[in-house]
């Protein structure tokens, strides 16, 4: 299977569990991988036949960008729905990480999920 990958997302918003996290954004940096039959649009090079990666974006920015909520897998799930139902999309891997002050010094916490087409 064919994929497209965007790495190193990064948005602010004002997800988790303490409320701290809720009050003030903070960042969260996501990856995601979209399974999909690339064929078509390497012999025909136009944007119709492909997976638009804006449009994962998009979908991406407006999941953290949006209303609180308190896991990592929460928004993990959200984003990965919203990539599903794009033309194209087979499966989708999403990894959303974020560095929670409480848990300080921390490189990352980190969701990484899978999801295919129904």
């Amino acid at each position: 299977m064919d994929r497209i990958e965007l790495r190193g997302m990064s948005f602010q918003g004002r997800h988790g569990v303490r409320d701290a996290e809720r009050e003030s954004a903070q960042e969260f940096r996501v990856d995601v991988v979209v399974n999909a039959d690339l064929a078509e649009a390497g012999g025909s090079d136009r944007l119709a036949d492909t997976v638009d990666y804006t449009r994962v974006r998009s979908a991406v920015k407006e999941v953290i960008e949006g209303p609180p909520v308190r896991l990592l897998e929460s928004l993990a799930g959200e984003i990965a729905r919203r990539v599903l139902e794009l033309p194209r999309v087979e499966g989708v891997s999403v990894r959303v990480a974020k560095r929670p002050p409480s848990m300080q010094p921390i490189d990352a916490a980190a969701v990484h999920i899978k999801r295919t087409r129904a």
